[in-house]
């Protein structure tokens, strides 16, 4: 099978390496100074389950790689729309696409452009960061949950499930992807807003018990809001985020790392995307509201670009 990863970072280098690895041909889509580096050294990943380094084709061109049958979507929310809209040289009438992405609202802009038939939805659990151009550091997780954004399960999705245990990649399907991605925001909305505002790894945060609280309070605002998406998440959400972040200790979350790296930053996937749920439904959303408006003064003043303006907090 031909694969084309786009968004070769931390996630999509991991996944499409271990595809390689397995056996499959995979191109992987790059740019800057991280794309010299793979096509000097290939990419490499730094892993407890043991070291890779892969040989692959290595472009910024969608044209230089050519039609897929499969592509891995990796790159940050922001980029989601103009990133699907380059698609068009890697797609066939059968390609599909799974979206390896944070936040809730990737698939649908995806298959705003492609069709929902064609677009799947992955949730990654994994710990991984982009340590210098051409190596990922894998230190924990990497596994995945899997499924259609109908609710369907076909047999070209199971297949896609198949090819990932088949390359040693943990990959479970669901009914429920919707229920998994609004789950996982339970954790990022708070984890990634209060890394990057008080420069805290997540075991700080947990260390701290007014953070903790601040933590727990965008926890729940984010299940309020999935609530108004039609999607029900259990009290007991809250405490399996606080299980996983104990688990992973003193890490640095990925929009940290982002604002370390002079990077953009996802608040409106993680923070903004609750804020208009609520507010859609008539209600507030104090927490975020904070974030969003924080976190959006940390990425104009490193852009040096006014991103748009949400209106008022709360």
């Amino acid at each position: 099978m031909r694969i084309a990863v786009i968004g070769t970072g931390a996630v999509g280098g991991y996944f499409g390496a271990r595809l390689a690895a397995g056996g499959q041909n995979v191109a992987f889509l790059a740019r800057g100074a991280h794309l010299e580096a793979l096509r000097k050294d290939g990419l490499l990943i730094k892993s407890p389950q043991g070291d890779l380094r892969i040989q692959s084709i290595f472009s910024s061109d969608p044209e230089e790689i050519g039609p897929a049958d499969l592509i891995l979507f990796c790159v940050k929310s922001y980029d989601t729309e103009a990133a699907a809209k380059a698609l068009a040289p890697i797609m066939t009438e059968k390609t599909k696409i799974v979206s390896l992405q944070n936040g809730v609202d990737n698939p649908a802009k995806l298959a705003a452009q492609w069709g929902e038939n064609r677009t799947l939805a992955g949730v990654v659990y994994i710990g991984a960061r982009l340590s210098t151009p051409g190596c990922v550091e894998h230190s924990s997780g990497g596994r995945i949950v899997l499924g259609q954004p109908d609710g369907r399960v076909s047999e070209e999705t199971a297949s896609v499930q198949r090819l990932f245990s088949h390359a040693q990649v943990p990959c479970v399907l669901t009914t429920e992807i919707r229920k998994f991605l609004w789950s996982k925001l339970v954790w990022n909305a708070p984890f990634c807003a209060i890394s990057c505002l008080a420069r805290a790894t997540v075991k700080e945060i947990l260390e701290s018990d007014s953070l903790t609280a601040l933590a727990t309070s965008c926890m729940e605002e984010t299940r309020e809001a999935a609530k108004c998406d039609g999607i029900e998440l259990e009290p007991s959400v809250i405490e399996e985020a606080m299980s996983l972040s104990r688990s992973i200790g003193d890490f640095k979350p990925s929009m940290l790392q982002d604002l370390e790296a002079g990077k953009p930053l996802e608040y409106e996937a993680f923070n903004g995307v609750i804020c208009d749920r609520l507010r859609g439904a008539g209600k507030k959303a104090p927490v975020n509201g904070v974030f969003y408006a924080l976190l959006q003064f940390l990425d104009e003043r490193m852009q040096g670009v006014r991103p748009k303006q949400r209106g008022s907090v709360g």
